[in-house]
């Protein structure tokens, strides 16, 4: 692993200066500072104070990826050598994971390696699409032209997130705040009124004595309804990770009431751009798909890409596959055919891709307008119900002294 390593040197001028340079071992630091002319005078390692250690190590969001893969195209096209590159992207990154990537990756470049090859060895920063588009742009030359595109594509898929955040933020908000305020309600002010009652005698109202049952039930185990949800959750997740469990998990996801036509367009714009841009880059189109497959983030609409694959490799065209699964609508399906018999499947690809994004866009402004409405109602039920509950056998009171 590499490591940063302090110098002092004296020039050709006989000047002495003190900086640092990050390699694998102190030998690489003596050799790349005798290459640029210089006398070692003194190399050590630096020492890493408490701050700088790292547990656990750092994310790499996809918007870094993206800043970084325009920056790379700009100096590479600006005629800087990759190496060089690659150190100044690595020095000025903020995120030290990230520049931790790409100096190893500069020594593997340095020792004989692809930027592919060496990019390849950190795949929880670039992934299987991104590797083939910057192996593609290595062969065909047009490296800087490949990672304008990547950072296009990672962009849009960044803008397509937080569109369905913004949209998914409000309804996880509101229904944390009716859980807090039920369970405020069943912690401190249902016991108030069940002291109350216990005074007055008589039979207590159905839904009254629900309320008490499930407050008193709430404070004696409200540890066990705490530890039940964390568990949930923990088994939900594993169970998310296995095979069945994320096609099980994707398949309610795209059937969902409400949400379900927002996961099902934002997959169909990732197919079409992903599949659009690899096409374009002149990647082989069963590797093409096979990277589509794993980089849809949805297990119904890449199993269903991966049979496409499958029939591809039989002889058949990528549009008649694609009429057999109900995931993709006839819209789609057509223009790929039509892109087929033109020559021209990236372009209609890529209609698709914007066709879907602007339909992403409409869906999240429709949903944005409908759930308010819907979560106000909600709100008024849970909160007014048990309020209702509460004042029932005050009702029944009044009653009786009339």
């Amino acid at each position: 692993m590499a490591d940063t390593f302090e110098y002092k040197v004296r020039d050709r001028a006989g000047t002495v200066t003190t900086g640092s340079l990050i390699a694998d071992s102190e030998a690489l630091v003596l050799a790349r500072l005798r290459e640029q002319g210089l006398t070692p005078l003194d190399v050590k390692r630096k020492k890493k104070s408490i701050g700088q250690i790292e547990f656990g190590g750092k994310k790499v969001k996809l918007k870094e990826v993206a800043i970084f893969s325009r920056q790379f195209a700009t100096m590479v096209n600006s005629g800087l050598p990759i190496l060089r590159a690659i150190a100044i992207l690595a020095e000025q990154s903020s995120n030290k994971e990230l520049a931790r990537v790409l100096n190893e990756a500069r020594l593997d470049v340095e020792q004989g390696s692809s930027l592919s090859g060496a990019l390849a060895k950190h795949d929880h920063v670039f992934n299987n699409l991104y590797i083939s588009m910057v192996r593609s742009g290595e062969t065909g030359g047009s490296l800087d032209t490949t990672l304008i595109a990547l950072a296009d594509m990672i962009e849009r898929e960044v803008r397509l997130r937080g569109k369905i955040k913004s949209a998914m933020t409000y309804p996880v908000a509101i229904v944390a705040l009716v859980i807090l305020i039920m369970s405020a309600m069943l912690l401190f002010v249902v016991p108030q009124f069940e002291s109350i009652f216990s005074q007055l005698g008589g039979t207590l109202p159905l839904p009254t004595r629900g309320l008490m049952f499930m407050s008193d039930a709430f404070k004696s185990y409200w540890y066990v309804v705490v530890g039940g949800a964390v568990g949930a959750r923990f088994l939900f997740r594993r169970y998310k990770r296995t095979e069945r469990g994320r096609e099980v998990v994707d398949s309610i996801k795209l059937r969902a009431p409400v949400f379900g036509t927002l996961f099902h367009k934002t997959a169909l714009s990732r197919f079409s751009s992903t599949l659009a841009m690899l096409m374009k880059a002149g990647v082989p189109i069963l590797q093409a798909l096979e990277i589509v497959s794993d980089t849809v983030n949805n297990k119904v609409i890449g199993k269903a890409i991966t049979e496409v694959q499958l029939s591809v490799r039989d002889g058949e065209s990528i549009a008649k596959p694609l009429t057999k699964y109900p995931v993709f609508p006839p819209m789609v399906v057509q223009m790929i055919s039509v892109g087929e018999e033109t020559g021209q499947v990236d372009q209609m690809l890529e209609k698709i891709a914007q066709f879907y994004d602007q339909e992403v866009e409409a869906a999240v402004d429709a949903l944005t307008s409908l759930i308010e409405p819907i979560l106000i109602a909600v709100i008024g039920a849970c909160v007014g119900g048990a309020v209702v509950a509460l004042y029932l056998p005050m009702f029944n009171i009044i009653k009786l002294i009339q």
